[in-house]
């Protein structure tokens, strides 16, 4: 879970990292990040998306509204907290489609209480991928992923319906992403595949259910045996 506090207020900002952490610290993958001005969360949330962003409302120069619509131009699923000591910006903060509204002082408790139901949703919807375009992001469902293709320095996700989305990231960045307790393997330095997706195999290549023939690189065609076996095994146990 990756969080990012927006402040101008720099004793706030520690005390909102401290509490954060004091609270979430050791969940694994977490991260949190400071931030005393919109512009500089905006970059970074650009580069690195954050799951949630705590935002304060009056801020100078670019207010957190104004942040926060600027996030949403590019990111329609990032969970938005904003916080103030005021309630007449309530109104606004639907605007950008936020998920909470906390007046300052923040009290911990209500804090925690805030992050823990939103951390709930992002786990019920976890079994989705956000990447990032050269200009938006999109969430997409594991399940309709087919295979993922490294070109160049971007990666081309093609679906189970044909459309294709072309990432502009590099391939490593989805390799702890798209594991194989989610049903994927990598079958060499290109590919990485959806087993559910697979119809047929053999030693040097795999079928996909659009006919799309993936190459097995020399040395993965034994792994990829097992990992097949072992995805449909306990998915017939599930049944």
């Amino acid at each position: 879970m990756r969080i990012g506090i927006c402040d101008d207020c720099k004793i706030f900002l520690e005390q909102a990292k401290s509490a954060v952490f004091s609270r979430y610290g050791n969940l694994p993958d977490f991260f949190a990040e400071t931030f005393e001005d919109g512009d500089a969360l905006i970059k970074a949330h650009s580069s690195n998306p954050f799951d949630i962003i705590l935002l304060d409302v009056v801020m100078p120069l670019l207010n957190g509204i104004e942040a926060a619509k600027e996030i949403r131009q590019n990111d329609k699923g990032v969970k938005i907290v904003f916080l103030t000591s005021s309630a007449e910006f309530a109104v606004d903060s639907y605007s950008v489609k936020a998920s909470n509204y906390l007046m300052k002082p923040i009290v911990p408790e209500k804090l925690f209480e805030c992050i823990d139901e939103i951390f709930e949703e992002i786990q019920k919807s976890s079994r989705s991928i956000t990447i990032k375009s050269k200009s938006n992001f999109f969430r997409i469902e594991l399940e309709k992923i087919e295979y993922i293709e490294a070109q160049n320095k971007h990666v081309l996700f093609s679906l189970s319906d044909g459309s294709t989305f072309l990432a502009d990231e590099p391939f490593y960045a989805f390799e702890n992403k798209l594991l194989l307790r989610d049903g994927f393997f990598k079958c060499g330095r290109s590919y990485i595949v959806n087993i559910h997706k697979c119809i047929s195999f053999n030693q040097k290549e795999v079928t996909m259910s659009s006919g799309y023939r993936i190459p097995i690189s020399r040395g993965y065609n034994k792994d990829f045996e097992e990992a097949y076996f072992s995805v449909f095994f306990e998915k017939a146990g599930e049944n």
